[in-house]
């Protein structure tokens, strides 16, 4: 049985100049409604797990969806909010003055979530047991059937990597790149007689 897991392409929402956080909320919301760049090529190993997979799922997030389309046009993937990427909380107060690059603010952003900091987002504890139901969902449907993939985002499918893992699913290692396909394989014990 196999579990792929392929991240997004990059976002068409590329900025790289400072802006303050008002505006950095506004590029969120942009980032999770746009789909992604086209690129010349594509690492072939994802294009051949999603041509050869029985199922692929993605996010609900446009774009998981668009980058599922890319890589096989014909697809019809199960959408399902449960792979949506985790959420970065909001902050209530800060001096408008205080200018970042948006990966700026996610970093600031994400740590303080791993710190326990969760305005108007699922916490952190609440994310790893959504990433232990989709990780669930998928092996359920891997034993049903066989090879399937998931289109999603590299911070939550880091952490379904992580719950495959915990169950036995073995894989090289882990890239959290864009377009890059991790592949987890259950290999199946011959019982003895």
């Amino acid at each position: 049985m196999e579990i792929s897991l392929i991240r997004h392409g990059k976002s068409l929402c590329i900025s790289n100049k400072p802006i303050s956080y008002t505006f950095f909320r506004k590029w969120v919301i942009e980032y999770d409604n746009v789909g992604v760049c086209e690129e010349d090529a594509y690492p072939s190993d994802s294009i051949e797990k999603v041509l050869s997979s029985e199922l692929v799922f993605t996010s609900h997030l446009k774009r998981a969806l668009h980058s599922a389309y890319i890589l096989n046009p014909t697809l019809d993937p199960i959408s399902d909010v449960t792979f949506r990427e985790v959420e970065l909380p909001i902050l209530v107060t800060i001096n408008e003055k205080m200018k970042l690059k948006p990966n700026g603010w996610a970093v600031i952003l994400r740590i303080m979530w791993f710190l326990g900091y969760s305005n108007g987002c699922e916490s952190y504890k609440s994310a790893k047991k959504r990433a232990t139901r989709a990780a669930d969902k998928l092996i359920e449907a891997a034993k049903e059937h066989n090879n399937i993939v998931l289109v999603g985002h590299g911070f939550f499918n880091k952490m379904i990597a992580k719950e495959l893992k915990r169950n036995g699913w073995t894989n090289r290692k882990i890239s959290t790149n864009h377009w890059v396909c991790n592949t987890f394989l259950m290999f199946h014990q011959r019982e003895h007689e």
